[in-house]
């Protein structure tokens, strides 16, 4: 467990280096931190499963200015970490999540408080003339100390806290891990419904419309339909705003 606890531990520092280090690439999304999380676990494939409807829930997250969201990455490594190493639901994973999520965010912003008193360190080297040292402040001070919170909760977690979840998970009723279930396939619908609200008006309905159509009635899987959405996005593209373009340069 300590080789695999140290593994878990890196893949938290993954989601540090998106958006902190290398810009925003979407690696430290929950169906990448899960993924890598069941690779780990020698179960890659219930780590996908996870990663999806963890990645439905958080899709719908958006920081709005001083309301931060969850903290998915470090939800997502754990629950799918406690998910595996109990054989609970995915459902179960879900109801999980959430909660480790809403109290990584506490433990995030704590951190930011105590990265803020770096500014003032960068601030005194700018005015000493060493800027080296203020971008290696902005760089890879904040990084680092980023990098080892994440990796430190996401260690002491799993390495003394794994055999304890799943005693507590077997001893749960049936009747609470019911409700459980049904509690994290409503968060799946849930994040899918907040990202809606943010993106659905009447001049994007009949698409979204014409999409529930065609998958209800059709019975395409999703890589077809995804295909059949890319083609239909190029025509657009093309036809219609292409033709408004050219009208506006005339």
């Amino acid at each position: 467990m300590l080789i695999k606890a140290i593994l878990l531990g890196l893949v938290s520092v993954v989601g540090v280096i998106d958006s902190r280090w290398i810009g925003r690439q979407n690696i430290g999304r929950p169906l990448i931190l899960s993924s890598l999380a069941g690779l780990v676990l020698g179960n890659l494939s219930q780590g996908i499963i996870l990663g999806a409807s963890l990645e439905l829930i958080s899709m719908g997250f958006v920081a709005i200015g001083a309301a931060s969201p969850p903290n998915m990455q470090i939800g997502s490594v754990i629950a799918t970490a406690f998910a595996i190493i109990s054989h609970a639901s995915t459902q179960t994973a879900l109801a999980i999540a959430l909660p480790i999520a809403v109290a990584a965010e506490f433990l995030d912003i704590l951190m930011r408080m105590i990265m803020a008193q770096f500014g003032h360190s960068a601030d005194k080297a700018i005015k000493q003339g060493k800027f080296k040292k203020a971008q290696h402040i902005h760089v890879y001070w904040a990084f680092a100390l980023n990098a080892t919170l994440y990796f430190l909760l996401i260690f002491i977690t799993i390495y003394f806290g794994a055999n304890s979840v799943k005693d507590i998970v077997d001893m749960i009723p049936k009747v609470i891990t019911h409700g459980l279930t049904v509690a994290g396939n409503l968060l799946s619908a849930l994040g899918f419904a907040m990202l809606l609200s943010t993106m659905l008006s009447k001049k994007l309905f009949l698409y979204f419309l014409f999409g529930f159509l065609i998958v209800a009635y059709s019975k395409l899987d999703l890589i077809g339909l995804t295909l059949f959405a890319v083609i239909l996005a190029f025509i657009m593209d093309k036809v219609v705003y292409g033709r408004k373009e050219k009208e506006e340069e005339q």
